[in-house]
């Protein structure tokens, strides 16, 4: 009976450590993105905030080439050499032109994505769908192709 109860006591410490072990491979508190899986790929914006976005015939792109340079436009186009450290993105020296559009949400979205990576955005890249975040904002793209 002895025998019984220390075997059970050995299988349920072997399980236990077992859990543990596969427990920690499987959590990760922070899970970043790296710069290949975004180099040479254009995303197209397709909600701010929650709400779809209806550009018209003008496709709202941000891509990102050799070495993290960052390519995009609202109204304006907007082009930078980019970062990503522990998940977040920035873009130091950002360059955009300076036109005002006769769209109002155009012109709230070059503000916004101006912000953004200059400040630095969390970024999350999930299956084709790209997010930048901030406290204040969330502009969602989808991949669309690779660069060429």
């Amino acid at each position: 009976m002895v025998n019984i109860l220390m075997c059970s006591l050995k299988k349920a410490a072997a399980l236990l450590a077992a859990v543990t072990v596969l427990g920690g491979c499987v959590y990760n508190s922070k899970v970043s993105i790296r710069p290949e899986q975004l180099q040479h790929h254009r995303f197209v914006l397709e909600s701010v905030n929650g709400h779809a976005v209806k550009s018209g015939d003008k496709l709202l792109e941000l891509s990102f080439g050799e070495n993290m340079h960052v390519y995009g436009n609202m109204c304006n186009t907007f082009m930078g050499d980019g970062a990503l450290s522990l998940g977040e993105l920035k873009v130091k020296n950002l360059a955009m032109t300076g036109r005002l559009c006769t769209d109002s949400q155009l012109n709230t979205l070059d503000a916004a994505v101006s912000k953004m990576l200059r400040n630095g955005a969390q970024v999350d890249l999930t299956e084709n769908q790209l997010t930048l975040a901030t406290a204040s904002d969330s502009l969602v793209y989808k991949l669309a192709d690779l660069m060429h």
